[in-house]
């Protein structure tokens, strides 16, 4: 593991931080959190699915 490796997880632990600061600010319920992230999820694996499949064809 290079240096530029540990500041790239190190950056990403703070982002995920400031995100989930902001989210915990909403005060919403774990439905609605589970339900978010859910979506979100689907959004970025259908984008994933759809770039790689244009990439590969």
């Amino acid at each position: 593991m290079s240096q530029y490796d540990i500041i790239a997880i190190v950056s990403l632990l703070g982002w995920l931080v400031i995100a989930g600061s902001a989210l915990a600010s909403y005060r919403l319920g774990w439905g609605q959190i589970a339900r978010m992230a859910l979506t979100w999820l689907a959004i970025f694996a259908g984008l994933f699915l759809l770039v790689g499949f244009f990439i590969q064809g």
